[in-house]
């Protein structure tokens, strides 16, 4: 039984990180991460992690996890190997998941197509125009789909997930380790909470950096 993470330049780290500690262990499922080619896979930043795996190589996964990132949204308008490659595993997964624009690309696969669905904030009307029905829920499970909404979202999909695969015990055992236990400093993680300024400059962030302006 194999979990895969897919990489790709400019995926969000976190994204990818979140769920992978919470999932890596889980008994009866080997992991890896997988990427378009195998290697070093850059998040656009400084941060580089390694895909054990190349598309080509994979040809099944139980347990799919595809983190976001702004260049989500790009391959997600772009298509490609990547979304011909979920594509193609979706039918036969136990699981198909996302975090944050993670969730376009399975739009963009066909996956979320009349599926409930979350995703980052910004990115709502995104995930609508690929035929998903938008939650605005911080994890949406809809049969063997689950998406997260953005970054952090990804830590509770992750447990929601190997509460699936390997018992609540087991996933509070997780949560745990992990000790997450999280108490922000502020409470202002979501359009709904922040002030209407700060949730300006971030919304104008995004469409500058997306060319939206």
């Amino acid at each position: 039984m194999r979990i895969a993470i897919l990489l790709y330049p400019g995926f969000t780290a976190l994204d990818a990180i979140g769920p992978y500690h919470a999932l890596a262990g889980t008994p009866g499922y080997e992991f890896a991460f997988v990427a378009e080619h195998a290697g070093p896979v850059s998040n656009g930043g400084s941060f580089t992690m390694e895909a054990q795996m190349g598309i080509d190589e994979v040809d099944m996964v139980d347990v799919l996890v595809v983190p976001g990132g702004l260049a989500a949204i790009e391959l997600a308008q772009q298509g490609g190997p990547l979304i011909d490659w979920i594509r193609s595993v979706h039918p036969n997964t136990q699981w198909t998941t996302s975090v944050c624009t993670g969730a376009l690309m399975l739009g963009a696969a066909g996956a979320l197509k009349d599926v409930p669905a979350t995703t980052h904030w910004y990115c709502m009307a995104d995930l609508a125009a690929y035929g998903a029905i938008p939650v605005n829920e911080r994890v949406v499970e809809h049969g063997k789909v689950i998406t997260a909404a953005g970054v952090s979202a990804g830590i509770d999909m992750g447990l929601l997930l190997v509460s699936h695969l390997a018992g609540i015990d087991y996933a509070q055992a997780v949560q745990l380790d992990m000790e997450y236990d999280p108490l922000p400093p502020f409470q202002s993680g979501h359009p709904r909470t922040a002030p209407a300024h700060v949730t300006a400059f971030v919304k104008g962030m995004y469409d500058q950096m997306l060319g939206r302006t």
